[in-house]
This record gives C-alpha cells, structure tokens and sequence, in this order.
C-alpha cells in the first residue's frame, strides 16, 4: 500500500528526496511518475544533490539520459518523455545503467515492461492548494528498506 506524503513546498520535497537518497545501491530503480510540473525532475535533482552532485543537474528531457559517479554510485537519470518504443532503451543503455547503478526513471510509464520488479514508485500530482503530493510505493526488494 502506497504511503501518502504532502509536500507543501519545496523544502519538503527536497527532504524527501535527502531521506530516500542515502538508500540507493546498485541495481536500484525509482520510478518517477506525474504530469508536467508535479516535481519529478525537482525530486530527482534534490535526490543527486543529496547524493553528492555538485554544480549543474540539467533536466535529460533532450538528451534522454544523464550519469552521475557520486559516492561509489553511478546514478542515470532517464526522461522517457520522447520514446515511443520500449525497444529505444536499448540505444540508451538502460539495462547497462541498471546493472553498473541505480536508475532514476522519469515518464516510466512508458517502459512499463522494461522496468525491475524491484522498484520504488513515487507518483507526484499537485493538489488544489498548489502543494505537491506524493504517493510512495516500494515493490520488491524495496519493501523492507523504507
């Protein structure tokens, strides 16, 4: 069952990603879903911050993927937004990126199929007071982490 977390602003959606941060290991998978502007991307730049990540974190909206080497992780970070075929992962490396790290997904929606059993899914809306929210649910593996 998916845990329930209102973050009013900012500063909140950066400390959920700090407390979710120092987890991420190897073979690790946090799928990111919402609509344009629910605080996906802001998650996962404050989640590469935490982990280490100086300087510019730009969005992989164009570039499909960025890697981060912080803290004896490689991190990927995946936007999905324009693929079309779960196929196009291949060209992309995701399965390499899983296998040497952990994986930040964006859009995985539309990876359904490629994804691990074991994930953590985090699905951002934003309620009607402007507060994000957002619905955590660990599968697999990631049960008995949080």
């Amino acid at each position: 069952m998916p845990s329930e977390h209102k973050l009013p602003d900012l500063a909140a959606l950066r400390a959920l990603a700090s407390k979710i941060a120092p987890l991420l290991r190897t073979s690790d998978c946090l799928a990111l879903y919402g609509d344009l502007g629910a605080g996906k991307t802001e998650f996962a730049r404050a989640l590469l911050r935490a982990r280490g990540v100086a300087g510019d974190v730009p969005s992989p909206t164009f570039t499909l993927v960025q890697t981060y080497d912080v803290k004896g992780l490689r991190i990927s970070h995946f936007d999905l937004y324009r693929i079309k075929l779960p196929d196009e992962l291949d060209e992309l490396g995701f399965d390499d990126a899983l296998a040497d790290g952990a994986v930040i997904v964006e859009w995985p929606e539309r990876a359904e199929k490629r994804l691990p059993a074991d994930r953590l899914e985090l699905r951002f809306s934003v309620a009607a007071d402007g507060a994000r929210l957002c619905a955590i649910e660990p599968r697999g593996n990631w049960q008995g982490r949080l």
